[in-house]
């Protein structure tokens, strides 16, 4: 007999919550020690929430590259960040109020996140403080929508932010690679449209409220299509650039949305065959190897 939405979501909140405190004096630690230990454990620490959680994640398409590597992604949960670190090995860029919320704030902070201000007033600031982890030799992970949606459809990239590939990161264009992030099924059986934002958090619905009908709602399958890796230098401008990215995310999403499954390595903007192919890869997490 299954438990009650309630009584499951109880039971996760407080193992959850265990589960942090266990991991955040050991990432505060390695911090301190500037070790390399900061890097694997905020992926420990979401291998662990997505297992807890019996999240299945598929992956298809172009593994990652050598870092550093600005990955560009369409946003629809907080759960978004779950996944995506599961897979890709790299910090986040969230806008500067992430840093001053209770908890997630502290979380977000000592897992190395590049806080921004969306304004073009300090778009030069933060592109050099994107520019600046890169160059350390570390990853991005950058929402360009600037908020979250419904889980649907994919919202206008932000080009701002695309400024940080406009020169060279250690000596060769920086690569570029679009990723699209779809929640496909609920307790193994497919999602409609009108079910989608039950797991999507966005416009001005309570965080704690919808996070406690997540942890109730049962298990989700998410697909995550990693894209053809792209470079500036391809489409001349940022602005082009940031379509060209838009494009390959929307496109993937609505495949993904309509049950077609990608072909490994398609680039942004090209014809695919969305016929059903097998995924490339069913893991709870990628490799921790800092």
């Amino acid at each position: 007999m299954n438990p009650s939405p309630h009584l499951r979501a109880a039971a996760l909140a407080a193992a959850l919550l265990a589960w942090t405190a266990a991991l955040i004096p050991v990432q505060w630690a390695a911090l301190a020690l500037r070790a390399r230990l900061a890097r694997v454990v905020p992926r420990l620490y979401h291998r662990g929430v997505s297992r807890m959680m019996g999240i299945d994640i598929r992956v298809a398409g172009r593994p990652p590259g050598p870092p550093p590597t600005l990955f560009v992604c369409n946003h629809a949960s907080y759960f978004d960040i779950v996944v995506l670190s599961c897979v890709l090995d790299a910090a986040f860029v969230a806008k500067a109020e992430v840093a001053g919320w209770p908890l997630f704030g502290l979380l977000a902070k000592l897992a190395r996140t590049v806080f921004v201000v969306r304004r073009a007033s300090r778009s030069g600031a933060h592109r050099d403080e994107m520019r600046a982890r890169l160059e350390e030799g570390g990853s991005l992970i950058l929402f360009p929508e600037g908020t979250s949606g419904d889980g649907n459809r994919v919202l206008p990239f932000n080009s701002t932010f695309f400024a940080v590939a406009q020169r060279p990161v250690g000596g060769r264009p920086l690569a570029v690679q679009p990723v699209t992030v779809a929640y496909t099924a609920l307790d193994n059986l497919p999602m409609s449209r009108r079910q989608r934002p039950w797991l999507s958090w966005y416009g001005d619905m309570s965080l704690l409220g919808h996070m406690w009908r997540f942890l109730g709602m049962g298990t989700a399958r998410v697909d995550v299509w990693l894209h053809e890796p792209v470079a500036i230098d391809r489409y001349g401008s940022r602005k082009a650039l940031a379509r060209a990215c838009e494009h390959a995310v929307a496109d993937g999403l609505s495949a993904l949305l309509a049950g077609r499954r990608p072909e490994s390595g398609t680039a942004p903007g090209a014809a695919t065959d969305q016929a059903a192919v097998p995924f490339a890869r069913k893991a709870r997490c990628g490799p921790l190897s800092p």
